[in-house]
């Protein structure tokens, strides 16, 4: 039924297939080409490389992050069958990642959806990750005849997009949900596919929540010379008093930046209110009384720099909605629409503070 080949397909076998692209394929990850049922199928590795790892960093740092993605269709892992199971992943390439690299020493098929570069959850949240894309992709890839059988292995995280019930009526595809954790299946499918509490549970540990601050930090990059540049225009005049005055406020201005992207996630569990611009907000704001402290800075000052970090430390904080289990879509849409005027607002105050403090040398 099947024949592995070297790297290089048969061109025409692939056209046929109709669904995978051959200089699309043209990956290390990719190791070799097998024929089945009259198509060209990419055989991936199991086991993740030094490649591999560099691309998950960098996109961890915001490099390249919206083209990291997999050519959605169909692959296979080890030497699959008609009887070998089919998992279904988004095509952000960490996503795809962690599935292949948790099915080691198993053959089967992986099934990648088009959500656009972005992983199972926000996909699911977007709707890419969605019923009417995997009816599509099962259709395109002509999946009922390549496999025996008629179950998909989703992941539990995908559930939000996707409708079972309707899945099985328009393609006769049953959908089973695996574990939240790709590093869970192989247990899960040595337990008869029964899953228990930890498989079935979603957590967001202090590891999850750092893992998501590296790309936050980087996207917060226009604050860093905007806070220099209102540093340096708080100490003018020029003179001899010039850094004495903008230091302090440069320092305040820039821990902005670790307050709503390194302790704001660190500390998320304990910090008060469900709001993720609340939490933010009072990481900034206790930030800038700490450096009024410690600078010995007159009261207009340092209140003057409490409007201003409080706003922009929760608007940081806002951008850990999409990546956390404490919020949902609507509640963290709500959260935007009511906090926008209010921060406008103090970042008017904190600058009209910080005017009349120079202005009158309070």
């Amino acid at each position: 039924m099947s024949a592995l080949l070297s790297r290089k397909p048969d061109p025409a076998l692939t056209r046929q297939a109709g669904f995978l692209m051959l200089d699309e394929l043209k990956k290390p990850w990719v190791e070799k080409f097998m024929v089945f049922k009259g198509r060209t199928i990419p055989v991936v590795a199991a086991r993740l490389s030094s490649a591999d790892r560099r691309g998950s960093l960098k996109a961890r740092w915001g490099w390249g992050r919206m083209r990291y993605a997999v050519l959605p269709g169909l692959y296979a892992l080890g030497a699959p069958g008609e009887a070998s199971p089919v998992f279904v992943s988004a095509n952000y390439k960490m996503s795809f990642d962690a599935l292949r690299s948790s099915l080691v020493g198993i053959d089967a098929w992986i099934l990648v959806l088009d959500t656009k570069g972005i992983n199972v959850w926000c996909a699911a949240g977007k709707g890419t990750f969605g019923t009417k894309e995997l009816l599509g992709r099962v259709a395109s890839t002509k999946l009922a005849a390549v496999v025996g059988h008629r179950t998909l292995i989703l992941p539990q995280l995908g559930a939000p997009g996707v409708s079972a019930p309707e899945i099985a009526r328009l393609s006769g595809f049953r959908v089973e949900w695996g574990p939240v954790r790709a590093a869970d299946i192989k247990a899960w499918l040595a337990a008869g596919r029964r899953k228990d509490e930890p498989t079935r549970s979603v957590t967001f540990g202090l590891r999850d929540r750092m893992a998501v601050a590296p790309v936050e930090i980087v996207h917060s990059w226009p604050i860093l010379p905007a806070a220099l540049a209102l540093a340096a225009l708080y100490g003018l005049p020029a003179g001899g008093a010039w850094l004495a005055r903008s230091l302090p406020a440069a320092i305040l201005l820039l821990g902005i930046v670790p307050a709503g992207t390194i302790l704001f996630p660190a500390l998320l569990p304990w910090l008060p209110s469900r709001a993720f611009v609340v939490k933010g907000a009072l990481l900034g704001g206790l930030w800038a009384f700490a450096c009024g402290a410690v600078f010995k800075m007159p009261a207009l000052e340092t209140l003057a720099g409490f409007f201003l970090a409080a706003p922009a430390a929760g608007f940081l904080a806002m951008n850990f909605t999409g990546a956390s289990t404490y919020t949902c879509q609507p509640g963290a849409l709500l959260e935007v629409e009511r906090s926008f005027w209010p921060m406008i607002a103090s970042l008017a105050a904190g600058l009209a503070l910080a005017i009349g403090a120079r202005a009158f040398g309070i």
